[in-house]
């Protein structure tokens, strides 16, 4: 009762259909205007459906410049386990990886594996081509939303999230489950963590110690989300732009990025790019809980607007949207992933 009671009092966990049901209707007004569902497959025209479902990783990593994203390689589902070792070694790649799917959604299927064992075990239950990449061991993540308009030379950043990790610190005398049972943050993640951690919930971790329960800064696995947005500037923009321009047809969409300084993201030194979102992408700074939802619904009906506007324009230049039957199609080979992750 105390965790419902949590979710209904903080609206960044009231699920997709509450957060969006305003939008819904933005969303249909812009349909009728492009006279098409699925006008933002136009956004990103080099990405499959826009970014926005079915498109692949491994695509969007072949189009970043080289160098500004981890070493990562695509391994199919069929794929014999040797094959992947042999694969592995060749790229010099070493443990702990990160493991998630080609065509991701919303940090779903995405596991750490420190060992060999672990990404076995991962590969056997992966019905799904999948990418292993190299563990980026920064210690700051943020997510960079960046919006381009077609003919500019320039475009801007829109909003910037700073991520906070699912991370307890030890007290010399709580279990690290006694800890996680103190934050309803943290406790709405036991039922997975029970399943990933089992007997290490009850080591006692040392006074100051901390403990990183979940390595990856996405919102549903239970990382912080803070509006850094005042720390765009003219350095940042420029570091963004850069590599944005070098991406073909790249318009719209939030790079995530792992980095070790912000002096030094600014001067485009020792950052590495976890990802890259087109159309699907969320502006996720609005999920600070300092927010308010008639924030969070500006933003997105803000950025919604955008990812219209730059559709259109790429559609008037020879863009062609998807048809009906297409996008249908899309969507359901998107719900037929979506199941076979939530099996992993």
């Amino acid at each position: 009762m105390r965790l419902f009671i949590h979710k209904i009092r903080h609206w960044e966990y009231w699920p997709f259909w509450a957060l969006y049901f305003p939008v819904f209707f933005i969303w249909a007004w812009y349909s009728l205007k492009a006279r098409n569902l699925f006008f933002f497959n136009a956004a990103n025209p080099a990405m499959r459906n826009g970014g926005f479902i079915m498109d692949s990783k491994m695509q969007i990593y072949n189009q970043m410049p080289a160098g500004c994203y981890p070493k990562t390689v695509l391994i199919p589902a069929n794929a014999v386990f040797s094959e992947i070792k042999q694969l592995l070694s060749q790229e010099k790649i070493a443990y702990p990886v990160i493991a998630k799917p080609d065509m991701g959604l919303r940090g779903s299927a995405v596991k750490k594996a420190d060992s060999e064992a672990v990404l076995e075990a991962y590969h056997q239950k992966a019905r799904f081509d999948y990418i292993v990449q190299e563990f980026i061991p920064y210690a700051n993540e943020a997510g960079i939303f960046f919006v381009r308009f077609p003919g500019e030379d320039r475009g801007r950043i829109t909003g910037i999230v700073a991520k906070e990790l699912l991370t307890v610190t030890g007290d010399g005398a709580s279990t690290i489950m006694q800890l996680i049972k103190k934050d309803p943050r943290f406790e709405m993640q036991l039922n997975t963590l029970m399943k990933e951690m089992g007997w290490r919930l009850n080591q006692i971790p040392q006074t100051g110690e901390k403990v990183n329960l979940v390595p990856l800064g996405n919102h549903c696995r239970g990382a912080k989300f803070t509006d850094a947005s005042h720390l765009i500037s003219d350095k940042l923009t420029d570091v963004i732009n850069a590599i944005a321009l070098q991406m073909p047809d790249f318009y719209f969409g939030r790079f995530d990025v792992m980095f070790n300084s912000w002096q030094e993201l600014e001067r485009g030194t020792n950052f590495s790019i976890v990802e890259v979102n087109g159309a699907a992408s969320e502006p996720t700074h609005i999920y600070d809980p300092e927010h308010s939802i008639f924030f969070a619904w500006k933003e997105l009906i803000r950025h919604i607007g955008y990812m219209f506007k730059i559709s259109s324009q790429n559609n008037r230049r020879g863009i062609p949207y998807l048809s009906f039957s297409e996008g249908m199609e899309q969507y359901r080979q998107h719900k037929r992933l979506v199941k076979q992750y939530e099996k992993l």
